[in-house]
């Protein structure tokens, strides 16, 4: 089992930066892709970016790859979602989620799909005011 648990969302004001963690327990990084993704109010889940594996190959979404960088630290077993210049169009609770390498071979751009990923986190919402 991934365990995850996401910190830093609240609320902001359009323009700001935000940076939002996701801690990883149960397995090292390189052995999981860890994605990011965004669910705004009545609107479906969103992949947004992920990082997979040792390599640390990120894949991004077009609609946020010029303003949302993900990264990593080994070490700590935590990755990052930076957000910057938010968007009110940003408001939404934003999910870790991960699969296992291992059982998962080749899933490449799939971990922006939620249906690709096993393990959640609970979320945490961000909010972007004008």
């Amino acid at each position: 089992q991934v365990q995850l648990v996401e910190s830093g969302g609240g609320s902001v004001q359009a323009g700001k930066s935000v940076t939002l963690s996701c801690a990883v327990s149960g397995y090292r990084l390189d052995e999981v892709a860890v994605s990011w993704f965004r669910q705004a109010a009545g609107k479906e889940r969103e992949g947004a970016s992920c990082i997979v594996g040792k390599d640390g190959t990120i894949y991004q979404e077009d609609r946020v790859k010029d303003r949302f960088t993900i990264s990593k630290d080994n070490a700590k077993n935590m990755v990052y979602l930076q957000m910057f210049n938010l968007k009110s169009e940003d408001t939404a609770t934003y999910y870790c989620a991960a699969s296992l390498l291992a059982s998962n071979e080749g899933l490449g751009r799939l971990c922006l799909y939620a249906s690709a990923m096993e393990f959640w986190g609970k979320g945490t919402p961000v909010t972007v005011s004008r």
